[in-house]
């Protein structure tokens, strides 16, 4: 039995009660549910994305649905932090001799 990992696809899922958030078990995983801003976060395959973002569509209780950006955005930054922050000479001493 091997194990693989899925690709997921996040989506913003925007209602107008949240009384039907429930039914969207069915579509994905739920992660978040906002009451004060009525919508959810969902998980799907990223395999039936397409599908699934058009159901979700065409449901009445759905306000609006939206992809997540998470995809998108940058979360590496492990190279980044030596170019962005360089320390000077007198930085250098302080640490060496330990003064604040």
């Amino acid at each position: 039995m091997d194990f693989e990992i899925k690709q997921r696809e996040g989506l913003i899922v925007f209602l107008y009660h949240l009384k039907n958030s429930r039914q969207l078990r069915k579509y994905g995983t739920i992660h978040y549910v906002s009451k004060k801003m009525k919508y959810v976060v969902l998980y799907i395959d990223q395999t039936d994305d397409k599908e699934v973002l058009s159901k979700l569509q065409s449901l009445k209780f759905v306000r609006k649905v939206q992809r997540s950006l998470r995809r998108d955005l940058k979360t590496d930054f492990g190279d980044e932090v030596g170019i962005l922050y360089k320390l000077t000479d007198e930085d250098r001493e302080k640490y060496r001799t330990g003064r604040k």
